[in-house]
């Protein structure tokens, strides 16, 4: 990429700069020989991850994406606008000839090896859609704010994945009566670069570990993982936080009590159990590891600020899930919450997987009107209107999402 680069800042000049950045380049003569502004350098950055270049980078150390709410509107999350969440560096290097993923811990009865073709030849192989949510998508919206990627609402995907179920490698394995957890383990290095340090080694119970869905995936959407959402094989548990989705996958421990790796300690990954003032800090007691993900929707067209005529209708569509549950109903508002009308919600295509919503909405008047979506789960939890309980590291906002949209 970086020779790529340099041929590309040799043969630009300073109109097509300023072209390709929307307006004239000032105190441009002052630029330094071989310097690429930092909007190209985004850019260029999100082309080499394989990302659509209207995606919005947070930090690149480690690389953490998000994917503008208009551009999750495709019923499946295709590759290239999928968000972007790491802890570590990705590798630089994967050969899947001498690759191997191995299962150990207390317990596993004996541990065993696997090469990725084993994998694929020996089990079953399955695809399901599974919805897959940052923990801390929303986190920006939280005040006071809290450490970390300030994330908008498009931490969340929904992709389909091939692979095998977790619980069959398991089975094969043998698993002692006393396994409580499953960790996971990747390849990605440290940001420190200290090799005996991990960026993550996150874990799900393993009631979860034996769900139907939860994946050793090998594909997304037909295709080989893409390095940067962790080929050539990662755990996908959805419903859950991402985190608990292991990339680039090394090895699995089956453990007798809750995995205590990396990033599983407090606060990681975890809320108050009873209500905390904002701006406090929680006791370790009083905090708990973040499991099933709370019920959310999203409004993914029109795009916030659209505009149209007086007499049309505005046809709006977007999806809902639930983490571990299903959807029931979608409502929405345009009196900022006086009252709500019903949207027409679709059923998953699997369990995890996100429900997609429709309505059409005629409008009285011209002016400025705010869409209010919001989604209740099978047990009757609804979004919150406001921003939910504060925690330590902006976790889990839920809140109703909003678009602005003018009627002339």
């Amino acid at each position: 990429m970086k020779k790529e680069r340099r041929a590309f800042i040799k043969k630009i000049t300073l109109a097509s700069l300023a072209s390709a950045l929307g307006a004239d380049i000032v105190f441009a003569k002052n630029l330094p020989k071989d310097y690429l502004p930092v909007f190209l350098e985004e850019q260029d950055s999100l082309k080499s991850l394989g990302k659509d270049a209207a995606l919005k980078v947070l930090n690149d150390r480690p690389w953490n994406v998000e994917t503008p709410i208009h551009l999750l509107d495709d019923k499946v999350t295709p590759a290239d606008k999928m968000f972007v969440r790491n802890n570590g560096s990705i590798p630089e290097k994967i050969d899947v000839s001498n690759w191997s993923l191995t299962v150990k811990g207390e317990s596993v009865r004996e541990e065993k090896s696997y090469t990725l073709s084993e994998l694929k030849s020996k089990f079953k192989n399955y695809t399901f859609q599974l919805t897959l949510e940052c923990g801390g998508n929303g986190r920006g919206e939280f005040y006071p704010p809290t450490e970390g990627n300030q994330w908008g609402q498009g931490a969340v995907s929904c992709a389909m994945w091939t692979g095998i179920r977790l619980k069959d490698l398991l089975e094969d394995v043998g698993i002692k009566k006393d396994a409580v957890y499953i960790g996971y383990h990747g390849t990605d290095s440290h940001l420190s670069g200290n090799p005996n340090k991990e960026s993550i080694s996150r874990g799900i119970p393993i009631e979860k570990a034996m769900q139907d869905e939860t994946l050793l995936a090998f594909q997304m959407n037909g295709r080989e993982i893409p390095l940067v959402h962790g080929y050539p094989l990662r755990l996908v548990a959805g419903g859950y936080p991402a985190s608990a989705s292991g990339k680039w996958l090394k090895a699995i421990s089956v453990r007798n009590k809750v995995h205590d790796g990396a990033k599983m300690e407090s606060p990681s990954y975890r809320v108050p159990i009873e209500p905390i003032e904002p701006g406090t800090q929680a006791s370790p007691e009083n905090m708990q590891i973040i499991e099933s993900m709370p019920v959310k929707s999203l409004i993914t067209f029109p795009k916030s600020g659209a505009t149209f005529p007086l007499g049309r209708n505005l046809d709006i569509r977007g999806h809902a899930w639930a983490g571990e549950y299903k959807v029931d109903k979608v409502a929405y508002s345009i009196d900022f919450g006086a009252t709500w009308q019903s949207c027409n919600l679709e059923k998953p295509i699997n369990r995890f997987a996100w429900q997609h919503f429709q309505a059409s909405i005629k409008f009285p008047q011209k002016g400025y009107y705010e869409i209010w979506v919001m989604a209740t789960d099978e047990n009757g939890s609804s979004q919150p209107m406001v921003v939910p309980g504060w925690n330590p590291k902006g976790y889990l906002n839920n809140a109703c999402h909003r678009i602005a949209v003018k009627v002339n």
